[in-house]
């Protein structure tokens, strides 16, 4: 699977979203692959080539979300890309017979620290009613080095007590996940 032949399938032509898609997630592959190789040996089994490709795919579904302060010009609410690009993945798969699977759930599973069906209830949230929380090791591992970064404001890696503060807006369930996700992969409250 070439994730960058996915990526150019969606976003052909080299404009300022694609290059700003690029770029964040490579950020994103980069931490999340310098976090998996101080992890390594610890026991816990982890696809590093499945952490590598749904890293620089997580964001896929940015191109089809408002968010004009960071060139998307589509229509869905930003809350919803996770989703999109999940399907965006499924959908690809199918015509190309691969099975994308475990990317697809990537996506759908880094949004914040992950999201319950009782989140999107209680704040209304425009994304199908259920859980979207990452579950296995890769998927846990994506979403946390995704925290680190931000398509705005410079792409400066951000720091754990950062990340932090900025999570709280969405709850301290959403807090402990964080900080449940650092545990698991020893990451300490500094910049790695």
């Amino acid at each position: 699977m070439n994730c960058f032949e996915i990526i150019y399938y969606f976003y052909p032509e080299d404009t300022a979203l694609r290059r700003l898609l690029l770029a964040h997630c490579g950020q994103v592959r980069g931490k999340a692959l310098a976090i998996w190789k101080d992890f390594a040996g610890s026991g816990l089994e982890i696809d590093a080539g499945l952490v590598a490709g749904g890293a620089m795919l997580h964001d896929i579904g940015i191109g089809r979300c408002h968010a004009p302060g960071i060139l998307c010009e589509g229509t869905e609410p930003y809350i919803c890309h996770g989703v999109i690009g999940a399907e965006m993945l499924r959908e690809y798969g199918r015509r190309h017979g691969l099975n994308l699977e475990a990317y697809a759930r990537i996506c759908e599973r880094h949004t914040g620290t992950g999201i319950t069906a009782e989140e999107i209830r209680n704040q209304k949230l425009p994304v199908p009613e259920r859980d979207y929380l990452p579950e296995t090791p890769e998927e846990k591992l994506v979403c946390l080095a995704d925290k680190f970064y931000s398509k705005s404001g410079g792409m400066k890696e951000k720091s754990i007590s950062r990340i932090r503060q900025s999570m709280l807006k969405f709850g301290v369930d959403s807090v402990a996940r964080l900080e449940e996700m650092c545990r698991m992969f020893g990451v300490m409250d500094m910049k790695r």
